[in-house]
């Protein structure tokens, strides 16, 4: 048992101090490189270092490298198949290059994006989910997960061989862009993934796989490692390398750490914001209107097109930055909180 846990935490280790060095290298080189984002919260847009996600991916896959390199070396005796977790990291990594792909198209001057002008174009709509995909093939290359998931009231749902070739696809393709949906403000993104990565490691303590604890124990360390970097003044942006990474390493762990439907309920957040976008058919920005206080107001009135606009407007346009984050981070904390009491209950 001693030995089953330091094989999570020597890889979780080494993929917090990846991570932090990532982040330290590529803020000068990305600044320099022209890889950058407008944060246009402050009094004047400012321009950082964006796509700091792919720090984040690196450290994750060299987790899991950290892993294989032990039990194939025979510093341990490995527990989990290597080429099962290979095949996750090169996951990761297709996911995470589709983000930075996205987050390398800047201009020179603003173009039309989303409902605003900015300096960043990215992909297209339709690109998005198909090059998603690309992500979901090594899963479904090695059949990932189990065939059947336990719906609460419902009981056991055998799915066969719909699960890897249209479960899995579906899932890293709306999870990956769901998550990339809600963000803008600084430590919003990486303030709720930390959250709901450690609400996976909790699962995965107590009810899940081994497999699931050490992929949720390396994403919540990466998210930790990144967040002090991205809270108000945020020193560099996440990017969709960070969204569509986290997203796709989520994936991962609820397919291959049997937590599909705990998973379900703390990614709620990123489902609302989902059908919130969709009413507007995703030409929405979850930015608001400044005020001279450093408040925020909704550029939509009182009509709510993501969750961001709701707190605005909840607030009576009083909400600062730094307000926004906090207490949508503090919904997604509910939400793990209300999933751990299901999973408790004996509901999940």
């Amino acid at each position: 048992m001693a030995q089953a846990y330091l094989t999570v935490i020597v890889p979780a280790l080494i993929t917090f101090f990846v991570t932090l060095a990532g982040i330290k290298f590529i803020m000068p080189y990305f600044t320099s490189a022209g890889i950058i984002a407008e944060d246009r919260n402050k009094g004047r847009p400012v321009k950082v270092p964006s796509s700091g996600g792919l720090a984040v991916a690196f450290g994750i896959i060299v987790g899991i490298l950290t892993y294989t390199f032990g039990g194939s070396f025979g510093i341990f005796h490995p527990i989990l198949h290597i080429a099962v977790l290979l095949a996750v990291a090169l996951s990761i990594m297709l996911i995470a290059m589709v983000g930075f792909i996205d987050d390398i198209n800047v201009k020179a001057s603003r173009v039309s994006s989303t409902g605003m002008k900015d300096i960043r174009k990215g992909l297209k709509q339709w690109q998005k989910p198909l090059l998603t995909f690309l992500g979901a093939l090594p899963l479904m290359a090695i059949n990932a997960g189990v065939n059947h998931i336990i719906i609460p009231f419902i009981g056991n749902l055998s799915l066969g061989i719909l699960y890897p070739l249209i479960v899995i696809p579906l899932a890293v393709i709306f999870v990956s862009n769901s998550f990339n949906l809600l963000g803008g403000f600084d430590g919003l993104q990486p303030g709720m993934g930390v959250v709901a990565s450690f609400g996976l490691v909790l699962y995965s303590l107590l009810w899940g796989s081994y497999m699931g604890l050490l992929l949720s124990s390396l994403l919540f360390v990466a998210i930790a490692a990144f967040l002090p970097f991205n809270i108000y003044k945020a020193r560099i942006i996440p990017g969709d390398s960070f969204t569509y990474a986290v997203g796709g390493t989520l994936v991962a762990i609820m397919v291959m750490g049997n937590a599909e439907v705990f998973g379900v309920i703390i990614f709620m957040p990123w489902i609302i914001e989902f059908f919130l976008h969709l009413r507007r058919r995703f030409n929405v920005t979850d930015l608001g209107i400044r005020q001279r206080d450093g408040t925020f107001k909704s550029p939509y009135g009182r009509k709510t097109y993501s969750l961001t606009h709701l707190v605005m407007n909840l607030s009576g346009g009083k909400a600062t930055e730094n307000d926004i984050s906090n207490y949508l981070t503090l919904l997604e904390g509910g939400f793990v909180v209300l999933a751990l009491l299901l999973k408790l209950s004996g509901v999940l």
